[in-house]
């Protein structure tokens, strides 16, 4: 048994420092608005009707579609920047990882939920459920594939960045990477997920919509990016604000301990 002038210090053992509540409660966020995005993607809706016909590799377009997961984009946009930049890439990367076994793990749980036997009072029937969740598992299938590869290319634009400019200009390291990965990532999911039921000049159409919501998205959210930095530096405290930046600048982790 510890003396007792040591059982003090051992009880804040498990105590979370200020850094270490921050990275739990921006993975809890990113995490939460990435299975809603899957679990959603596959509702197209219609953003606005066209006043005149989109020609796109020779198919014409009167309405700009999109699929519902991107509603959730701007959450993870705004987190991924976060991350990056107080943690740098070994935070982004492990929450990267951890998406997708979450995203893996949702698909099992969908797939027991389908297959379970459904009530004779379940409001909602065999038919509709099947409908809404039966084609997760191309679009999980191609949101894994795409976000693992659109997340890779934002963490390694982001801090090719953040070099090339010395760490100044947040809003060029946050947009440039955002615009620099985005297109991959939804032209390989929709391609995965809907190729047949839809042709690939519907998928390019559905692609360059979503991007160039998401590219409005990024430009529009820049301030909230300024924002939540300014929130969190106060929260965290200046002196450790600009460690923990430094930090993920050299890829050092700043979660080992207590600040």
């Amino acid at each position: 048994m510890p003396p007792p002038e040591s059982r003090g210090d051992m009880s804040k053992i498990h105590l979370l420092s200020r850094p270490q509540k921050l990275y739990v409660i921006c993975a809890a966020i990113f995490l939460t608005a990435l299975v809603v995005a899957e679990a959603t993607a596959g509702k197209l809706f219609t953003v606005i009707h066209l006043p005149f016909a989109l020609n796109i590799l020779g198919t014409s377009f009167t309405e700009v579609t999109m699929t519902a997961g991107v509603i959730a984009f701007p959450i993870t946009f705004i987190i991924t920047d976060l991350l990056n930049e107080y943690f740098g890439k070994p935070g982004i990367r492990f929450v990267t990882y951890i998406g997708m076994a979450m995203i893996m793990f949702e698909f099992g749980l969908i797939q027991v939920a389908m297959a379970v036997p459904t009530s004779s009072i379940s409001p909602v029937p065999d038919a509709a459920f099947d409908t809404v969740f039966g084609a997760s598992g191309r679009i999980i299938i191609g949101s894994l594939v795409a976000y693992f590869v659109g997340q890779l290319a934002d963490i390694s634009l982001f801090h090719w960045l953040r070099g090339l400019t010395d760490g100044k200009h947040l809003w060029l390291r946050a947009t440039g990477s955002t615009f620099g990965s985005q297109f991959l990532d939804t032209f390989i999911v929709l391609f995965i997920a809907f190729y047949g039921p839809m042709t690939i000049q519907t998928i390019v159409a559905v692609t360059l919509f979503n991007y160039a919501y998401k590219f409005i998205v990024a430009i529009v959210i820049t301030p909230l990016i300024y924002v939540a930095h300014w929130l969190i530096d106060r929260y965290l405290g200046q002196d450790v604000a600009d460690e923990m930046i430094h930090a993920a600048e050299t890829e050092k982790s700043i979660l080992k301990g207590n600040i």
